[in-house]
């Protein structure tokens, strides 16, 4: 084998590496964003109601956008997450400690919301669609396959770089994985 064919395997090996742990990390990462507010004087009746909204079937962006800024929430792929008093008793509200006990409570997004239309002012449905965050909201689930399938094709590509002992689809094979990361 020629030295350049070796560094061109070992180029291949390193960009493969890279591409495995950037999959690893965009299927597997829970939360894309966080907003970060100070903690609420929680009530306990507002916590049930924001809970209750949070969850329902009925929730627009407005109305969850609205609980994950103001309850320290996250965003991610999968699911929606927000942090809330962990006794939500009416009888009993929280007392204001050092050791605040919170627990985050988290809905997955179901097949409609993943394809649910935003509008150009969150909640208000008469603001029209916008399109580029409908689009791209819609799609950000295909983002980590496509970058998958794209490092598939790009190990196949190595591989008959290294049976026809040729540095041009090795190039390609850099590309393909520049392109997935």
């Amino acid at each position: 084998m020629d030295n350049r064919f070796a560094t061109a395997f070992v180029i291949a090996c390193v960009l493969s590496l890279i591409s495995t742990i950037y999959m690893a990390a965009s299927i597997g990462t829970d939360f894309w964003y966080e907003y970060r507010s100070p903690v609420q004087e929680n009530s306990s009746d507002l916590n049930k109601s924001i809970w209750d909204e949070f969850v329902s079937d009925e929730a627009d962006e407005k109305t969850y956008n609205d609980a994950l800024f103001r309850y320290n929430g996250t965003v991610g792929l999968w699911r929606r997450c927000i942090t809330i008093s962990k006794n939500m008793h009416w009888y009993s509200p929280p007392e204001r400690t050092e050791s605040f006990d919170a627990v985050t409570k988290c809905v997955s997004f179901t097949l409609t919301e993943q394809f649910m239309e935003k509008f150009v002012d969150p909640g208000n449905h008469n603001s029209g669609i916008d399109l580029l965050r409908t689009y791209l909201w819609r799609c950000q689930f295909l983002l980590p396959f496509v970058s998958l399938g794209l490092m598939c094709f790009g190990a196949l590509i190595g591989l008959c770089a290294c049976i026809c002992r040729s540095l041009y689809p090795t190039i390609a094979t850099g590309i393909l994985h520049l392109l997935a990361g």
